[in-house]
């Protein structure tokens, strides 16, 4: 690539999907090339994340505005990133990491630091002529290519994520059978109306939480994972590998006791007792992901959750990775998980990102792109799903146009470029009990 230039770069304070205050950062390139980002922002975060910048006075919004991070981005960032010539996004993204000083990116703000790492991706994407997800294929491992990837709709919600009494976070139904992007997408749609249907036959609340999905009053797991059965069933269509699958985000740091005891409903368990727990769900119903099945500080009941489950089930590290390279290169050397969430604002630069995601792919890791519960109608992750030929995103259910952002992207890319392949790539299939 040739050097470039930013001549203008601004952001402003907007609202993300749960009303609550995030980014929008814009930036223009010395050949007129442009660039925007919609920074997204996490209700279930892990202490080994980046942290966002927020305000913390109380006359606005609580505490949560972010003209802080705003400030970031319009005076310290602006002055040194403008008017400079630059060869590459990475050197960009290193030079914010130095100018903020801070390991965790806190006093300038992860927010503010991935929104203009974002916004310079697309203008640099815009300034090559071609879309975001070809430029973002240049980062990935010789030996990967770009592959649309198989959508986790999260359907049911719990946790942090909806106001009931649902410990697990999140129930997501996968179409690991679809033979097509659209396909995929027709499903995860066909099963969330007949979920709703079955809800309000059943007499259930069928509000919604943080990211869509529906939040009815079940007492355990394995009542929303019957109902989900159902709906898959109902919708006309077959549970299991080849057919509609289900991914779990237990997210297990945030029903942790402090003797390190898990609480699930009534039950009290030990790491090694939940482990069985989730076998038996595995065994009786078709799971083929878990992400976050433990808490993030609880490593030896990783090693164990791993060992025991690792050959036939997708174990997701979430908190456990917070989408940082180092950290994940200890847990892939320790022994933890099998896969990466990726968040971008997790680990605050795009570069990190995607080195995040090549360690996975050169050690043997899968990756999962995700959304956040805050989102903004930013498609940037649909493009770094495709382009790093990982097979999997989550952006919540097919529902709310910030989550539907992310779907719509993915059906334009692949009516514009059918010769991508769709699915999970060779090997990436687990067997669990479907």
């Amino acid at each position: 690539m040739s050097k470039f230039a930013i001549i203008n770069m601004s952001a402003v304070e907007i609202l993300d999907s749960r009303g609550r205050p995030t980014l929008s950062v814009h930036l223009t390139l010395a050949n007129g090339a442009t660039g925007w980002a919609g920074v997204p922002s996490g209700a279930s975060t892990g202490s080994r994340e980046a942290v966002e910048l927020r305000d913390g006075d109380s006359g606005r919004y609580g505490g949560a505005g972010v003209l802080r991070a705003v400030g970031s981005i319009n005076g310290e960032i602006a002055l040194m990133l403008e008017h400079c010539t630059w060869i590459s996004l990475a050197e960009v993204d290193q030079a914010m990491i130095e100018l903020d000083g801070t390991r965790d990116k806190s006093r300038l703000g992860a927010n503010a630091l991935v929104g203009v790492s974002m916004a310079l991706t697309r203008a640099l994407a815009h300034w090559e002529g071609g879309s975001l997800y070809e430029y973002l294929t240049a980062f990935t491992p010789h030996d990967v290519h770009p592959r649309l990837p198989v959508p986790h709709f999260n359907v049911l919600n719990g946790g942090v994520h909806a106001d009931n009494a649902m410990d697990f976070q999140e129930f997501m139904i996968a179409p690991l059978g679809a033979a097509s992007m659209s396909e995929a997408v027709r499903i995860g749609a066909e099963v969330y109306a007949a979920l709703h249907r079955r809800l309000a036959k059943e007499g259930r609340v069928t509000s919604l939480g943080d990211e869509g999905g529906f939040a009815p009053q079940l007492a355990d797991p394995e009542d929303a994972l019957a109902l989900l059965v159902a709906a898959i069933e109902d919708a006309g269509h077959t549970p299991g590998l080849h057919g509609v699958a289900i991914a779990l985000d237990p997210a297990a740091s945030r029903f942790r006791e402090p003797d390190g005891s898990y609480r699930v409903g009534d039950a009290r368990m030990s790491s090694s007792e939940l482990i069985k727990r989730y076998a038996a769900m595995t065994e009786e119903y078709p799971i083929w992901s878990i992400e976050d099945g433990l808490a993030e500080d609880d490593e030896d009941g990783w090693r164990l959750l791993t060992k025991e489950l690792g050959d036939r089930v997708q174990l997701v590290g979430d908190d456990v990775f917070a989408t940082n390279p180092a950290i994940i290169r200890l847990a892939i050397e320790h022994g933890i998980g099998n896969a990466a969430l990726i968040k971008p604002n997790q680990i605050g630069t795009v570069t990190e990102t995607l080195q995040a995601i090549s360690l996975c792919q050169t050690r043997g890791y899968a990756q999962m792109i995700s959304h956040r519960s805050g989102e903004t109608h930013d498609d940037f992750i649909a493009d770094l799903a495709v382009a790093s030929g990982c097979g999997q995103l989550k952006s919540g259910a097919p529902a709310r146009g910030e989550r539907i952002a992310k779907y719509n992207r993915l059906l334009e890319i692949a009516a514009y470029r059918p010769h991508l392949p769709f699915g999970l790539p060779e090997g990436a299939r687990r067997t669990g009990g479907i």
